[in-house]
């Protein structure tokens, strides 16, 4: 999902699949037009080759910062709306659980109440087991709002009907978020050489903390010179330690069991 191909114009056309099932439908857009599938229909599958429902775009004194993320999780960019979706996509993408993701996967569409509702959706995430979530970001102090409230419970009542988890995330624990938006600058392979993480994995000792590990690791050369093997090894979930303190040299790590 890079974020340049999202201004790419789209045809208008929508073609359906499916049968109408309760009230809702999800409208998902790709290069080809707008697939309309009845939610009751709804499949993983039906994402696949899909762009973010509305055209991402970021402009002069815009109140809101948006972009794309490089997820290792799909190797593609995933685009966001704010900071907070920012920090809710990084830990998808450190999630091990998570195998694809989709940021504005569909248009939500549907009557409840006697009322006509749209919504568009956050992020999608699915895993290798086909468990499937659907989040919506919003901050705390906006789910005060009955208003806003409402509209959020709607997709879930209609996502949860369908099988489907749902998920209205408002913020994790600071310190994991920052542990891992900073272990995430080594999300991409390449950045560390494959032999130099082989070694330092290869001298690992449950139970080290992470200076320990770096200085036997390095032998003769300065411990900082082996860190970023250590540090992706904890992205890769090879190694790991209590991202709910702030990771230091004094953090202590485990092979995966």
């Amino acid at each position: 999902m890079a974020a340049d191909r999202a201004h790419l114009p789209l045809p208008g056309s929508a073609r359906r699949s499916g049968v109408a099932a309760g009230r809702a439908e999800a409208r998902i857009r790709s290069y080809a037009g707008v697939e309309v599938v009845a939610v009751g229909q709804l499949r993983v599958e039906h994402f696949a080759g899909s762009v973010p429902w509305r055209r991402w775009r970021s402009y002069h004194g815009q109140p809101h910062l948006s972009g794309s993320y490089w997820a290792a999780t799909v190797g593609a960019h995933v685009v966001y709306e704010s900071r907070l979706e920012l920090a809710r996509l990084l830990l998808a993408d450190f999630d091990p659980q998570v195998r694809s993701m989709w940021a504005q996967p569909c248009l939500l569409t549907g009557v409840a109440d006697g009322v006509e509702r749209r919504h568009v959706p956050d992020f999608l995430f699915a895993s290798s087991e086909g468990a499937v979530t659907v989040v919506n970001v919003k901050p705390a102090q906006r789910l005060q709002d009955p208003k806003v409230a409402a509209a959020l419970a709607w997709p879930g009542e209609v996502f949860r009907a369908h099988g489907w988890g749902y998920e209205i995330w408002s913020g994790g624990d600071p310190v994991m978020v920052e542990n891992v938006r900073f272990l995430a600058g080594y999300r991409r392979r390449g950045v560390v050489d494959e032999a130099l993480l082989e070694r330092v994995w290869s001298r690992v000792v449950d139970g080290d903390a992470i200076g320990v590990l770096e200085r036997r690791a390095a032998g003769d050369s300065p411990g900082w010179t082996v860190r970023p093997a250590v540090l992706a090894l904890l992205w890769r979930h090879r190694l790991v330690t209590d991202l709910q303190r702030p990771l230091s040299a004094a953090s202590i790590v485990w092979r995966r069991s």
